[in-house]
């Protein structure tokens, strides 16, 4: 995966707490219209850390008191794509940038309008529209306040823990993941969406259609253009999309609990979908780059 040199970023999409002495740490998030993140349930089965509810002291989008936004290091370094090709976080800046310019698009072509998420960077622990939440939640997405949240040594833990390849493809993936759970939100999705658990449930469903939304983002990503017009993506290789599906099929219900929880693989407690079905509604994105094509709740076999 490789930038265009020549392209600008916009440093604005991300909001930087690393740092900031956190918020809400050893508190529990309220992850409502199927943002319950790409792994939180799954991690409980790891840390049994996930679950209950903090409203916490923080406002909604608010930083707290002992939260310093500090983005402005951000917004120093990470200006064009050769920026994002020789640092990490400035890939990431990309990254969203890129992924946030194909549904804004997207968005337009469908007679909508799409209203932008800020990712927030953090630490340790952070504050919430949604409550308080812990990094063992995992990347996750807030539809009280429309934004996403990582801790990026996250993506340290999928090649440690679960035995991902990894790649910053990978990281892509996972990024347009929880940006599929804000075109749900924006769409009305979620707020249709009866969650529960199991193999057919809706909670399924729900994130099944944001692997496939973020699939058809990678399908777009080289051909998406900027503001000023050029492609921020230059480069998607084959080894790049392997990686992506590698990670897909280590965050599956049913690898998580056979490889890293018990051994016993509990069909009634799925909330996020088999590996072989995450894997295949990705693919069905990637292959035809069609978000029409992502509706997980129309059809009567998910994979």
């Amino acid at each position: 995966m490789r930038f265009n040199d020549n392209a600008g970023l916009d440093a604005s999409e991300v909001r930087d707490l690393r740092g900031s002495g956190g918020g809400g740490v050893g508190g529990r998030v309220v992850l409502g219209g199927g943002g319950l993140g790409l792994v939180g349930v799954l991690v409980y089965v790891l840390l049994a850390q996930f679950g209950g509810i903090s409203t916490g002291p923080l406002g909604l989008g608010d930083a707290g008191s002992d939260q310093q936004v500090n983005s402005g290091a951000l917004a120093d370094s990470c200006r064009t794509g050769a920026d994002a090709n020789n640092d990490h976080d400035c890939a990431v800046v990309a990254i969203v940038n890129s992924i946030q310019d194909y549904w804004t698009g997207q968005f337009t072509r469908t007679g909508r309008t799409y209203h932008e998420s800020t990712t927030t960077f953090f630490n340790g622990g952070v504050g919430t529209g949604c409550g308080s939440a812990t990094s063992d939640v995992g990347p996750f997405y807030c539809p009280a306040d429309s934004g996403v949240y990582i801790d990026l040594t996250f993506f340290d833990e999928l090649r440690q823990r679960f035995g991902a390849t990894g790649g910053l493809f990978s990281e892509a993936y996972v990024l347009a993941h929880e940006y599929g759970h804000h075109v749900q939100n924006l769409l009305g999705t979620s707020a249709r969406v009866r969650g529960g658990a199991g193999p057919e449930s809706d909670g399924v469903r729900l994130e099944l259609q944001a692997d496939c939304y973020a699939g058809v983002w990678a399908n777009h990503a080289t051909t998406t253009p900027t503001e000023n017009g050029m492609p921020l993506i230059t480069d998607v290789t084959e080894e790049d999309i392997a990686g992506a599906l590698d990670t897909a099929g280590r965050i599956g219900d049913d690898f998580i609990q056979r490889e890293l929880g018990g051994g016993t693989v509990d069909e009634s407690t799925f909330t996020h979908g088999t590996s072989a079905q995450r894997e295949r509604w990705f693919r069905t994105g990637y292959t035809t780059g069609d978000p029409a094509r992502c509706n997980t709740f129309r059809t009567a076999e998910l994979g």
